[in-house]
């Protein structure tokens, strides 16, 4: 089975599912959001994508416990990422599937050469955070090398947060299990105005599969 099959059989199992949830509803209501994230540069699982500041658009659309979005990371060095992705979160699990696609390639968005798909698994409690990704295919452009795991834990106090993730594959420079992600932050809200603030957030990142540092500061609109 070629792995867009297996992407579309995902996607019809997650939507069957919340379909038979809404089923016992009295009332299920959608809404459709837009974001705006700008930071100074994208490190993502202890990676650096790109060069120099990052623009990160994102629109989704959410009802009950499903969520079918499409987020993207873009800079000026010509570094592009489009993300479309689903998930359906209950009881504080959460189940997806992402579609990692890098037009700057040059590869079809409809073939798995461009494409890394990655079934994702989460659960948060309080301030605890799980989760627990797997990628199904190998992709030339994309670069994963097929089976793919990373897996991150992080806990969110009052004033700062903090997380630590391990994978294999495309996460770590000999593609074997290590460590590759490190992280510490926080975040403030910028009031501008009594009806207008900005959130700003910073993280220092450390990986230390690659013995590397990063200072990431963003905010969003």
């Amino acid at each position: 089975m070629k792995k867009v099959s297996l992407f579309l059989f995902a996607a019809i199992l997650l939507v069957g599912s919340f379909a038979s949830s809404a089923q016992d509803s009295t009332a299920v209501s959608g809404k459709w959001t837009v974001g705006a994230d700008f930071y100074s540069n994208y490190v993502w699982r202890g990676s650096k994508l790109g060069t120099g500041p990052a623009f990160q658009p994102s629109v989704k659309y959410s009802t009950g416990g499903l969520t079918i979005g499409v987020w993207g990371s873009f800079d000026a060095s010509g570094y592009a990422e489009v993300d479309p992705y689903f998930s359906y979160s209950f009881a504080g699990f959460s189940l997806g599937v992402t579609d990692y696609y890098y037009p700057g390639t040059g590869g079809s968005f409809t073939a798995d050469s461009s494409n890394a798909y990655e079934i994702n698994a989460g659960f948060t409690k309080g301030g605890l955070s799980l989760s627990a990704n797997y990628i199904l295919n190998k992709s030339p452009l994309a670069g994963s090398y097929g089976e793919d795991k990373y897996f991150q834990a992080g806990y969110a106090f009052s004033n700062f947060n903090v997380s630590v993730g391990a994978g294999d594959g495309w996460h770590t420079s000999d593609g074997k299990f290590n460590v590759c992600h490190v992280a510490i932050g926080t975040g403030k809200e910028i009031k501008l105005s009594d009806r207008f603030s900005i959130p700003v957030t910073g993280q220092v990142i450390f990986n230390p599969e690659r013995n590397q540092l990063f200072l990431v500061v963003g905010f969003s609109l």
